[in-house]
């Protein structure tokens, strides 16, 4: 059955947004009918995992999974109870990632998006597990994977088991390499820590969108711990691809084209090997 997408909140409110990039003062629904990229200098607002995924997505193609993993507080983490709570009032979303099924350009993938919305997107064990459904639902399948980072790294209220994560992810992003089945990682603003550091940097291509911040700790961190001038755009995308760290660079607006010509290349090239 397919899924309609809710109206994203990650864009600000009101009838009009002024753009932080060119000042452009732009109107909100037709923002949201752009998924979020400013019309006149391109800015990339961040936008939730439901409106990713729908920006993606053939319309209607979706079902979601994974939904029965809950996080909970294990470790009984001061005051993070009430963190998970205001992140669902204030996301619409119970965990920091979607995971399900649909097409792309009608092609069957499964697919997963992280939503900084919730607690900075970061990973603990329920989006670890989430992540780890979406791959084996590929294997399972014999469909291609799409992951979209947009994380602040591993989640500092589960502790060790949130880092264990990167471990149990990677893993699973191996499997799908055993069996020849492609896997495209999409990184958006920002994408950091222990997500970087796991499934997000392991893709058979690897897109960033324009001026997404990417890196394992942030550049003001890097910079009070080593006490040095950090060259211009550390850690944006423009200079990850300079040297090398990433395949490319792709707009929003045309990012579903090209994931999908990437996923028909990697299954041909594969399929005649």
């Amino acid at each position: 059955m397919g899924w309609k997408f809710r109206k994203k909140k990650n864009i600000p409110g009101g009838l009009w947004v002024k753009c932080p990039s060119c000042n452009a003062m732009l109107q909100r629904k037709k923002l949201e009918e752009a998924f979020g990229v400013c019309h006149d200098c391109e800015h990339h607002f961040r936008i939730g995992s439901r409106q990713r995924a729908a920006s993606l997505l053939d319309e209607g193609s979706f079902v979601e999974f994974g939904n029965d993993f809950l996080p909970r507080d294990l470790l009984e983490f001061s005051g993070y109870d009430g963190t998970l709570e205001r992140s669902r009032k204030r996301s619409g979303m119970n965990e920091a990632v979607l995971v399900g099924e649909g097409r792309m350009e009608g092609m069957e993938i499964a697919i997963g998006c992280l939503d900084f919305s919730f607690v900075g997107g970061s990973m603990g064990m329920v989006v670890g597990s989430r992540i780890m459904a979406a791959a084996e639902h590929a294997l399972e399948k014999s469909t291609p994977l799409v992951l979209v980072a947009m994380s602040g790294g591993a989640r500092m209220q589960e502790g060790a088991l949130s880092l264990m994560q990167m471990a149990r992810t990677s893993a699973a992003i191996a499997k799908l390499g055993e069996a020849g089945l492609p896997y495209v990682s999409i990184l958006a603003d920002p994408c950091t820590g222990g997500v970087i550091a796991s499934f997000a940097a392991l893709g058979d291509v690897i897109i960033a969108e324009p001026g997404a911040l990417i890196g394992f700790a942030g550049p003001r961190v890097i910079q009070t711990t080593i006490g040095a001038q950090l060259p211009e755009g550390f850690q944006r995308a423009e200079f990850l691809l300079e040297h090398g760290f990433i395949d490319r660079i792709c707009s929003r607006t045309t990012l579903r084209a090209e994931v999908a010509s990437c996923l028909r290349f990697l299954s041909t090239g594969r399929q005649t090997a």
